[in-house]
This record gives C-alpha cells, sequence and structure tokens, in this order.
C-alpha cells in the first residue's frame, strides 16, 4: 500500500491532468494508459463530475421516433393518432410527449373509436395468427381415435352435457342438449358406436324466438342426417329484454337437443362407466394396484 500511497500523493495536480485529457476527448482507456493508473477506483476519483466526451454516447434507435413523435403532439395528434403513425406503444408516447400541451378534443367519439381500433388491428392481427398456430398443432397432435378412447371420451361427454338422474328426481333416460356442433357430432358418433340405433333417435330445436327457427331444423337436419320435418316440436324461447345476449348473430341456430328412447338401461350404463372412470383415475393418483 506505501507505494499505491506515494504514486498518488499529488492527486490534484493528477487530477488536472486527468481531467484536462478528458476535454481532449481521450477514453478513460487512454487516461489510464497515460497517466499509469492502473486502479479504476483511482480514475473514477479523477474523473469524478467530468462528463463523457458526446463521441462516447451510443445512439438510441428511439431517438429519431421520440423526436417524430413531439412532433405529432405539437401537431396536435393524440397519443392514439401518434401510436397509428409511428406503431410504438403508448407507454413509449406517453413519456416521451407528457411535458408538451394536450391538444383539442375537436374529434367525435365515433372517429376515436375508429382510430383506436385501426392502432389495434396489427395486434389483433398477430394475436389470431398465434392462436390459429396453436389450435392447428394441437389437433394434428390428435390423430385416429381407437373405439376404446371415443367409449370414454363419449361417456365424460355426457356425464358434463347430458340430462343426470337425481335421488329426489328419477330421470334415468338419456338426453344431449348443446349449441356446438363439434359436440353434437362427438356424440352421434358415440351414439353409432354404442349400437343406438337411428330409430330411437328423437330431435328437437330450443331456440329464441328473435333466431330464424327454421333456418335452424335446416342447419341441425343436415348435420345429424335427418330431415327437417322428422323433428319434435321446436322449443321457442321468449326473449327477456333485460338480459343481454351475445348470440344473436347469423351463426346462432340455439340448442338441439338428442332424446333417446328407452333409454334407462343405457343411462345405468353411462354412470355406472362414469363411475368406472373415476375409480381409475383415483386408483392411478394413489398407486393403487388391484
Amino acid at each position: 500500500m506505501t507505494g499505491a500511497t506515494s504514486k498518488y500523493a499529488d492527486f490534484e495536480n493528477l487530477r488536472r491532468q486527468a481531467v484536462a485529457l478528458r476535454r481532449e476527448g481521450l477514453s478513460r482507456r487512454r487516461i489510464r494508459d497515460l497517466l499509469h493508473v492502473d486502479n479504476n477506483d483511482i480514475l473514477n476519483r479523477l474523473l469524478e463530475g467530468e462528463p463523457p466526451p458526446a463521441w462516447t454516447k451510443r445512439p438510441n434507435a428511439k431517438d429519431d421516433l421520440r423526436a417524430r413523435a413531439r412532433e405529432l403532439r405539437l401537431q396536435g395528434m393524440t397519443y392514439d393518432r401518434i401510436q397509428l403513425e409511428l406503431g410504438c406503444s403508448k407507454s413509449s408516447i406517453s413519456l416521451w410527449v407528457r411535458d408538451l400541451p394536450k391538444p383539442d378534443r375537436s374529434r367525435t367519439r365515433a372517429e376515436a373509436s375508429e382510430i383506436a381500433r385501426r392502432g389495434w388491428e396489427p395486434t389483433l392481427r398477430r394475436r389470431e395468427e398465434e392462436r390459429r398456430r396453436t389450435k392447428s398443432a394441437a389437433a394434428g397432435r390428435v390423430g385416429a381415435l381407437s373405439e376404446r378412447e371415443l367409449f370414454l371420451l363419449g361417456v365424460g361427454l355426457y356425464w358434463a352435457e347430458g340430462t343426470k338422474d337425481k335421488p329426489y328426481a328419477r330421470r334415468e333416460r338419456v338426453t344431449f342438449v348443446n349449441s356446438d356442433p363439434g359436440m353434437i357430432l362427438v356424440f352421434t358418433a358415440w351414439l353409432d358406436l354404442i349400437g343406438v340405433e337411428p330409430g330411437h333417435r328423437r330431435y328437437h330445436v330450443m331456440i329464441h324466438e328473435t333466431a330464424d327457427a327454421s333456418d335452424a331444423l335446416r342447419y341441425w337436419g343436415d348435420l345429424v342426417g335427418v330431415a327437417p320435418s322428422a323433428f319434435g316440436k321446436t322449443t321457442v324461447k321468449r326473449h327477456n329484454p333485460r338480459t343481454n345476449r351475445k348470440n344473436v348473430d347469423s351463426e346462432y341456430r340455439g340448442c338441439l337437443v338428442i332424446q333417446i328412447l328407452g333409454s334407462a338401461d343405457l343411462y345405468r350404463r353411462i354412470e355406472g362407466a362414469w363411475c368406472g372412470i373415476v375409480g381409475a383415475v383415483r386408483t392411478a393418483s394413489t398407486g393403487v394396484r388391484a
């Protein structure tokens, strides 16, 4: 330590030399070599308070965007319009222009909504593409279903969506109701698998009064291969003006009801199979082997 202390004994003179070299534009490494300063802490003290030369400042990739955002803000543009123009986030825009005066709100609410919508379109398109890729990859991993897999799937599907018997209300009959055409296709394939004849199946539609019941009958009939004339009476749901229904577009076709005649025994077999599935899961999760 004695050698190091004597080396930097004339600290103020050394500092003056270091500052002068820094102001000439020299780098820290060059100053260290010229003054023979091999201790970074000492070098920091020698240059304390002295700003680095301009050439050492790396350009910021967003400097141009920031300048343009401020220019657009001064022209009276809102965050939405600046985002649409530059494609950067509102949080960045806010940081760049928050010291500038707010523009007059001269546009209508509809105009503001349209600007915001256009600003979101690239993000929504990207999310939709990600959603499509994920679903496509997942669908490709399923492959062909064995009869056992379809059987177990159908049992679980019915127990989730079909009517169930209760101790206080015995209803040992198979009735399946759903608005999803995919669910209907899987369920009817399951009925075919377990041997339920088409003649034992009865269909009818449940639909809101504001929808096209005739079109719904044709749609469901085409899906399950049954003429609309073979359907039972349509159940029409009265519209409640206090509810905010979302299913009001052209894709809404109500629910299809599938009832199986004389199905008490089938219902008991479904319930038994479901109990078997639950028991198998419990056995697997506890490690118990029969």
